[in-house]
């Protein structure tokens, strides 16, 4: 009859396994090594890694400010601010938002070239002739009474107190 062959796994030491892993670990990663030290250097010339080393050595008191500064009511509604801003910015087409941007642009360079020599009535009136005037002006008019209009629809389902 056959005789089962021995098997005898050596005892696994795990603090022998990691001594060559970090003896070999600057051979393997030498690249990320020196791109790390570099890092480090550029930060300690900076100052940075002094203002982390506070941040780190503060980290209950800096926690308990952040805490106290996001209960306000302030934070809150700043927030939901942002929120609202992001929402509006991406609804906006940016074929549109482009228009804008270049509008005024081009709007503070002509303001730039006449603001020593402002234009006289007359000729202000006479810019109502243009249909591009005309056209700003519809935008503007529109987006004033859409305002009006939310203003009132905001007061009457705001839980703030209205002010006359």
């Amino acid at each position: 009859m056959a005789e089962p062959i021995p098997l005898e796994i050596p005892a696994r030491d795990p603090v022998r396994e990691l001594q060559a892993r970090l003896q070999n670990a600057p051979v393997e990663h030498a690249e990320a090594l020196l791109a790390g030290y570099d890092l480090l250097q550029s930060l300690h010339d900076s100052g940075s890694l002094d203002i982390l080393r506070g941040i780190v050595g503060q980290k209950d008191a800096l926690i308990g400010q952040l805490a106290a500064t996001a209960n306000t009511p302030e934070f809150i509604r700043g927030l939901r601010n942002m929120v609202v801003l992001a929402e509006a910015l991406g609804k906006i087409d940016p074929g549109a938002m482009e228009a804008v941007t270049d509008s005024w642009t081009q709007a503070l360079a002509k303001i730039r070239e006449d603001v020593c020599d402002p234009p006289g009535l007359w000729k202000i009136l006479r810019q109502f002739r243009g249909k591009d005037l005309r056209r700003g002006l519809l935008l503007v008019n529109t987006l004033l009474e859409k305002f009006g209009s939310n203003l009132c629809h905001e007061r009457s389902n705001s839980h703030e107190p209205e002010h006359n």
